[in-house]
């Protein structure tokens, strides 16, 4: 079988052809040519197996949870447990967007999600406190990539159905490497609140002001703590967390929080459906696709390739972060995930590096696609929200991408960070 579908597919993709049908329309068109029809009901049988999958159901389920979550309000709080806790340093807004970005995470698992529903709320803030428009969509774009990493990661989730690596065990080192992503973040933010004399708060919060803040906030923040523990614990799988997650946030937003009505729930519902939709059918599309990268022998071409340059791990390692890199910056991350896993990882596996530490290398890499030009679906979303130019956010964002990248650096060549706590909790 020819390796046509990977230029069709290319070729698709460049001029502006959903994802989705560049997915399924690449190999059609190469088995056409091939002559080879009869690989067709194949294909379609992946399709649909693709989707079929117990585990997968997670996804959207936490979708629907995220939606509850912003759709009542929960955004709001947090922000101001963010402020009443840090508002007040130099810079304080800057390093607020990235505590918000890092607790809404734990809620969605989205950087799409996370940078519209941050964005928005922050980045005008930001402008009215002194911040240039330019800057706030940079950061907001910056901390949204937070969203796959930090437990519950739908991005993760699909990683471990493709792989059959851990969910728990991802959900662990997501949990150790986004806390490093945030770290390196808000040291950024303070260098460049030094160095442009960036705003502070009038004053600091007082411990009563946080208290309530923390209390009106706390059953939001509770989520991670239910589904994360429940995972970790055994008392759940990843699937049940996902529903649990759902019915937490209707009892939060409707009668705890008291901010989210009964009117609001066909909104929601139908919103969530149809992100989950999209969704679905990417994953079918992708498994059809990863099958015929599998059966053309391509994925071995690849490997050889690879390997053909250099057989030093350490120097593939390199080779395949550049690799995901370019890639980011053009695919989304969960095709990515989807066409590329079962390529390199099998690859990677066989040359000694432990699967979950190439699971989180890859994701971390991806994730950090989504806001890169020229594709980043995080950057449109910035750039929508604050009327920047995608290229403008870019450039400013350059300090945190370099601060991402090393941290990608540091994670792929001292793997310990990645495979300690997974391995402290049984998980690897």
């Amino acid at each position: 079988m020819s390796v046509a579908y990977i230029f069709i597919f290319l070729l698709l993709l460049i001029a502006g052809a959903p994802i989705v049908f560049a997915l399924l329309i690449g190999p059609g068109l190469s088995l056409a040519l091939d002559d080879q029809q009869q690989f067709y009901p194949a294909i379609l049988a992946r399709l649909y197996n693709g989707i079929d999958s117990f585990p997968l159901m997670a996804v959207p389920f936490f979708i629907l949870a995220g939606e509850l979550m912003n759709s009542g309000g929960v955004t709001a709080a947090i922000f101001r447990f963010a402020q009443a806790m840090i508002g007040h340093v130099r810079g304080g807004l800057a390093q607020v967007n990235i505590v918000t970005s890092m607790l809404f995470a734990t809620l969605s698992g989205s950087a799409v999600a996370d940078a519209s529903a941050v964005g928005k709320m922050l980045v005008p803030e930001m402008v009215k406190e002194g911040y240039s428009r330019r800057y706030s969509a940079a950061v907001t774009a910056s901390a949204a990539i937070l969203g796959p990493v930090i437990p519950p990661s739908g991005l993760m989730i699909l990683y471990a159905f493709v792989m059959n690596v851990s969910v728990a065990a991802l959900f662990a080192a997501g949990a150790v490497v986004g806390l490093l992503m945030v770290s390196g973040l808000m040291l950024v933010t303070m260098i460049l609140a030094r160095r442009r004399g960036f705003p502070k708060a009038e004053r600091k919060a007082t411990w009563g002001e946080r208290r309530k803040a923390l209390t009106q906030t706390l059953p939001a923040l509770m989520t991670p703590v239910v589904l994360l523990g429940g995972v970790l614990s055994g008392a759940f799988t990843p699937t049940e967390a996902a529903a649990v997650a759902c019915f937490y946030a209707l009892i939060v937003g409707i009668f705890v929080m008291r901010t989210l009505k009964i009117a609001d729930l066909p909104r929601v519902f139908v919103t969530a459906a149809a992100q989950s939709g999209v969704i679905l059918l990417l994953v079918g599309a992708a498994v059809s696709f990863a099958w015929i990268v599998t059966v053309s022998g391509f994925a071995e071409s690849l490997a050889s390739l690879l390997t053909g340059v250099t057989t030093n791990v350490y120097l593939l390692l390199l080779l395949v972060n550049l690799l995901l890199f370019v890639v980011g910056m053009f695919l989304d991350a969960g095709p990515a995930i989807l066409i590329l896993g079962p390529v390199l990882g099998p690859m990677f596996v066989g040359l000694g590096v432990d699967p979950l530490h190439f699971a989180v290398v890859m994701c971390v890499n991806v994730t950090v696609g989504l806001a890169t030009p020229p594709m980043g679906l995080v950057l449109f979303v910035a750039s929508s929200v604050s009327g920047e130019k995608p290229a403008a956010i870019a450039l400013e964002m350059a300090p945190y991408l370099l601060m991402h990248a090393f941290i990608i650096f540091l994670i792929t060549y001292a793997p310990a960070i990645v495979t300690t706590l997974p391995r402290m909790l049984g998980f690897a």
